[in-house]
């Protein structure tokens, strides 16, 4: 099955939480599956992460995330950490993805999962004997998605 939306959850949903504390264990599984895909489709892959990353890249989104909430532009904000929480909505699953995205306030609070950053890029690594430097076509860091950070 080549990758899609549906085929991106399919391997989220790999994730075992039962590791949850050891981000590699966690992802073990999910990197395996990925690193048997084509190239094609581990960029695809990417792709995907990055444009659900970028649309939760936001005011609202990142005013609800808890002690580390945005308050204004006077006061310090992490954008790794806002970056960072935004992995955990998309490693949550299909159905948490979408209630966030329509509904900011349900934005976790406290929490991180850089992991999710990296998980292409080790299953591409698993199986060639070079460096993993594709560059997803949304740019996912904190500000880019300019439209949602304007009053």
């Amino acid at each position: 099955m080549s990758m899609d939306e549906n085929e991106f959850w399919k391997i989220i949903d790999l994730f075992e939480w039962k590791h949850t504390g050891n981000d590699k264990k966690v992802l073990k599984k999910a990197i395996r599956y990925l690193s048997k895909k084509s190239d094609e489709d581990i960029f695809t892959f990417d792709d995907i992460l990055s444009k659900m990353l970028y649309d939760l890249d936001g005011k609202e989104y990142a005013k609800n995330i808890g002690e580390d909430s945005y308050v204004d532009e006077e006061t310090y904000f992490s954008v790794d950490g806002f970056l960072y929480s935004r992995c955990v909505v998309v490693a949550n699953g299909k159905e948490f993805y979408y209630e966030v995205l329509n509904n900011p306030q349900s934005m976790p609070k406290d929490m991180e999962f850089e992991s999710l950053l990296y998980l292409a890029s080790e299953a591409f690594e698993m199986t060639h004997d070079e460096e993993y430097d594709y560059v997803p076509k949304f740019d996912y860091e904190t500000y880019s998605n300019q439209t949602q950070w304007v009053d």
